[in-house]
């Protein structure tokens, strides 16, 4: 097996695949490692049945091995520094320039036109989108793209878009690119069999990938299947840096997985080569499948990554810690700090701070925050925030814990505890001014009209006689100036006073 990838794990085991769809009986997958493990790294693969098709010593030799053709595809500019370029040399049976004309195609519910939408500053929130029932329609991935909210232009190469995919039926003889940014795809109901010109990726929810600008891929499906997409414009993904935490800890590289080469040699019948060119979707046909890519190397490449394998950082003294300590990934700006998006996740973990409401604090925001949720509950949110739903807090709406939990969080006892088990919750925040899109405002028929009146019941506790409580060791309640115990009984302002001055 050492012909598949040099990079792979030693002491491997391999078996036969039958009654499987999503994988060609012919080709091996390996039971311990289908993938090859890095971020960033630079990769080499061949698929095994074409022992020695991947060029040594030079990209681009006068004739490749078993009659191939070399394609180089770019992430970068040529001239980029070498710490940030991004290249991929793929070596297929067809290149890639072999297809029709593109002919322009219908939008459907994609959209980059924030322009004619009208600006919303209020806190929003959506049940679970519906996903279309297979008898009434049939919608693969691309027909069931749907445009939340976004900002900027894929002209200038700068902004985001926040998509929900619902679908119910695999990609037949086509594939989609996107020549306008990549795609940070989040599954949140069904699995996604995603074949890439790089090979093939099972992504299940817990799990995200990333498909970078210009790479085709095609998805099949099981059934009704539902999640998120975060479409960054400007750059790509990285991890963030670590700074004070040092060299290991949040979403570590050796997490990301990337697939090993695979390749069909298919003829067909006008197959679909899908483009989404500055905002807007192109057909072209072909006779050939695109996935005839034999080998490959470089380090510009699709990946996934389990969200379960991400190292917490938490406090364990005091105070609720900023939401940036749960970044997986970012797409910086040319500011330092300020990213174009990142993606944060709230996993289970443990929570000991001291004297500290934990819950997410009260906030208002110089950075757009779009909240979802893949399974389980918010913890600040339990009974407002649904699997498959979403919530936007654009730049300085105020938003924060419902009523509810304000409630419990203020009176509860300070033990260690786990919280968010059983729970994912993710953010998709940004420096960007968000719109939302009529689709999600009205067409959707999820946009709750009632989210604002989670707050409503927040209480005034404000009494200009007592300072703020603090628990002494028998669980009593002082003021942090006389020391003096005040007991739940003494709420009023004449008995507030006379545990003061006594």
């Amino acid at each position: 097996m050492h012909a598949l990838n040099q990079s792979l794990p030693c002491c491997i085991n391999s078996v036969e695949i039958s009654n499987f769809p999503f994988w060609n009986t012919s080709f091996i997958m390996i039971t311990s490692s289908v993938y090859l493990s890095g971020f960033r790294n630079e990769f080499h693969s061949e698929d095994p049945r074409c022992p020695g098709s991947l060029p040594t010593k030079q990209n681009n030799p006068q004739r490749c091995p078993y009659g191939l053709y070399p394609e180089q595809l770019s992430g970068t500019s040529f001239t980029s520094p070498r710490e940030t370029n991004s290249r991929s040399w793929l070596y297929r049976i067809r290149p890639s320039v072999l297809h029709t004309p593109f002919k322009k195609l219908p939008l459907g519910n994609l959209s980059t036109n924030w322009d004619i939408f009208e600006p919303n500053p209020n806190q929003l929130k959506w049940d679970p989108f519906d996903i279309p029932d297979v008898e009434d329609r049939r919608v693969d991935f691309v027909q069931g793209l749907n445009t939340v909210c976004g900002a900027g232009d894929p002209k200038d190469r700068h902004g985001i878009a926040i998509h929900m995919f619902l679908c119910n039926t695999s990609m037949e003889d086509k594939c989609f690119y996107n020549s306008d940014g990549d795609f940070l795809i989040v599954p949140q109901q069904g699995k996604l069999w995603i074949t890439t010109e790089f090979g093939k990726m099972l992504v299940e929810p817990n799990e995200i990938c990333v498909i970078q600008q210009g790479m085709r891929f095609s998805v099949e499906l099981k059934g009704p299947t539902r999640g998120y997409i975060l479409e960054v414009y400007n750059n790509h993904f990285v991890l963030p840096p670590l700074g004070p935490i040092g060299a290991n800890g949040l979403a570590n590289p050796r997490g990301f997985l990337t697939p090993v080469a695979w390749y069909e040699d298919k003829e067909v019948n006008k197959y679909t080569v899908i483009n989404k060119f500055q905002g807007h979707l192109f057909a072209a046909c072909q006779n050939h499948s695109p996935f005839d890519v034999v080998a490959w190397h470089g380090n510009y490449v699709p990946y996934k990554y389990n969200l379960s394998d991400f190292m917490v950082f938490n406090t364990v003294s005091f105070d609720h810690a900023d939401p940036s300590i749960f970044t997986v990934l970012t797409c910086p700006s040319t500011r330092p700090g300020v990213a174009i998006a990142d993606f944060v996740i709230f996993p289970p973990r443990w929570s000991t701070a001291e004297n500290t409401f934990r819950p997410p604090y009260y906030h208002r925001n110089c950075m757009s925050e779009f909240m979802g949720l893949i399974y389980g509950s918010y913890e600040a949110k339990e009974d407002t925030l649904k699997p498959g739903g979403a919530t936007l807090h654009n730049i300085m709406t105020p938003h924060g814990p419902d009523s509810n939990c304000f409630e419990k969080a203020s009176n509860a006892q300070l033990v260690p505890e786990k919280v968010a088990e059983e729970t994912m919750s993710f953010m998709f925040e940004s420096c960007l001014n968000m719109t939302v899109t009529d689709w999600a405002c009205n067409t959707s028929l999820k946009l709750d009209v009632n989210y604002p009146k989670c707050w409503q019941n927040l209480k005034k506790m404000f009494n200009p006689k007592l300072m703020s409580l603090k628990p002494n060791i028998n669980g009593e309640a002082y003021t942090s100036i006389y020391r003096s115990p005040i007991h739940a009984e003494d709420n009023d302002v004449g008995n507030a006073d006379t545990a003061v001055h006594n």
